[in-house]
């Protein structure tokens, strides 16, 4: 598959009837019921290995903190564990229906931020891994998530086939909904968060209502004064990172022997320059009107930690208008092995590539650059975005089933209208169909796989019990 707008690209147009025979066809040749099978292989790569490879190509002193973080439960041990996950899929029966996919799809990366026009959206906010591949991946990654984070809920095993199918439902009538749609309607459609909580306050007894009236307006205030007031503080005049680390740790403190902080500012500065020829016109020309004060290593997430994420603060007006960039490092994604390499020759324009097509809206900072050159020596790509922007994700881990099948819902129409803008629509949702049988089948699938992250937690617990792995928390 070509990068997306190359003029050279040929773009067949098919009826409605032909995408319609096209998913039929696809469901005679791979049946709906099949999508429920995975079953490990004896020659199954072993999981510690498979985060041993990643974590080669890592911030080697960060490693540890990673696995501290999986380690806390199965449900955060498979937040890290996406390349395993793409490794198991790789085996199992798709349609041969490809999409943009977001390939870490689990319900902890999913959220909320704010739009231009400040706006609380509710979307897709992760895609350090996206690529063209299989739809059902997405599915799968997300259902086996509702799956696993009900068993660390303490949730029956009623309640937790209750919240899958609810997810899996959703998904088949969204994707039939955005199949009947016209091309611009699917392109227009985006979830404002504010106005869909409102339908559904009613259905949420008063206690409820206030959490997440409570986590609403903690998301509002997460914006750049508020990362300003908690990240820097003031040094000779001018405001500066503070240091804390492993966690949070200002550039100075890791300039290699031989390099001077004029040498690494230089680079700097001209990281900035190319990164803004990224942008649109008319956001490069607001990101002109900061000027560049400060930069610090940063540890994110879980699967994340490791890889090379900075913040940058930039000034504007005056000392009281900040702006903080992150710049995350873009490494291939895990699922280039199984499906192809991307169209795109730097990560972090695979990145933004495919947030701007399955998004409904982005950041207006997202951008891309490649440091020729890092600390290491070595060529590195990044994506740069906006460290904080009214962002804001559910905590999972207070859900009840009831709450948990409401978000589930929620997810799996956003995914499924991520999908509709790159994916033939019409031919996932024919082969989908009206009834049950996918849907059961994702259930099955989850079940079965949130055994198989059990076991591979269990397995990096012995590996750090025995001292093959270290890991700890950073605090």
């Amino acid at each position: 598959m070509g990068a997306r707008g190359s003029s050279t690209t040929k773009v067949p147009h098919l009826t409605v009837e032909q995408r319609i025979a096209r998913g039929k066809a696809a469901r005679a040749e791979v049946p709906r019921s099949s999508q429920a099978a995975f079953e490990a292989s004896d020659d199954r790569p072993d999981p510690m290995a498979l985060l041993e490879e990643q974590a080669v190509d890592r911030v080697q002193e960060l490693v540890p903190i990673r696995y501290g973080r999986m380690l806390v439960s199965p449900f955060t041990f498979y937040r890290g564990a996406a390349l395993i996950m793409a490794s198991d899929l790789a085996s199992t029966p798709t349609s041969g229906l490809h999409a943009q996919v977001c390939g870490d799809a689990h319900l902890s990366n999913f959220g909320v931020f704010g739009s231009p026009e400040r706006r609380l959206m509710f979307d897709v906010n992760d895609f350090d891994e996206t690529l063209p591949g299989p739809w059902e991946w997405d599915v799968k990654r997300l259902s086996a998530s509702l799956e696993i984070a009900g068993r660390n809920n303490g949730f029956s095993q009623a309640d937790r086939r209750s919240v899958v199918l609810a997810g899996a439902r959703q998904y088949r009538t969204s994707i039939t909904e955005f199949a009947a749609m016209p091309n611009l309607q699917v392109w227009y459609s985006h979830l404002d968060f504010e106005a869909e909580f409102r339908k559904v306050q009613s259905q949420l007894d008063r206690k409820r209502t206030k959490a997440i009236e409570k986590d609403l307006a903690k998301a509002r205030a997460r914006d750049n004064v508020q990362a300003f007031a908690k990240l820097a503080d003031e040094e000779n005049g001018e405001p500066r990172i503070v240091s804390n680390p492993p966690l949070i740790v200002p550039i100075e403190e890791l300039i290699p022997e031989g390099m001077t902080r004029e040498q690494i500012r230089k680079e700097l500065t001209q990281l900035i320059r190319r990164y803004r020829g990224t942008l649109e016109t008319d956001r490069r020309s607001l990101v002109e009107q900061f000027r560049f004060v400060d930069l610090a290593r940063k540890v994110v997430g879980v699967g994340s930690v490791g890889t090379r994420a900075w913040i940058g603060l930039f000034l504007g007006r005056d000392n009281q208008d900040p702006l903080f960039l992150q710049m995350k490092e873009a490494q291939a994604s895990v699922l280039e092995r199984f499906v192809g390499k991307s169209a795109y020759p730097n990560h972090g324009q695979r990145v933004v590539a495919g947030q701007r097509l399955m998004q409904a809206t982005s950041d207006i900072f997202l951008g891309w650059d490649r440091v020729a050159s890092g600390l290491d020596g070595q060529p590195r790509d990044f994506y740069v975005r906006q460290l904080r922007d009214m962002k804001g994700s559910a905590e999972v881990e207070s859900m009840i089933p009831d709450g948990m099948a409401i978000y589930a819902r929620l997810c799996a129409s956003t995914l499924a209208r991520a999908h509709a803008r790159s994916g033939d629509r019409i031919a996932i949702a024919s082969y989908i169909g009206k009834g049950d049988v996918f849907d059961t089948a994702i259930a099955e699938f989850s079940a079965t796989y949130a055994d198989q992250n059990e076991r591979d937690y269990e397995r990096l617990q012995v590996a750090v019990k025995k001292g093959e792995i270290k890991a700890e928390t950073g605090l």
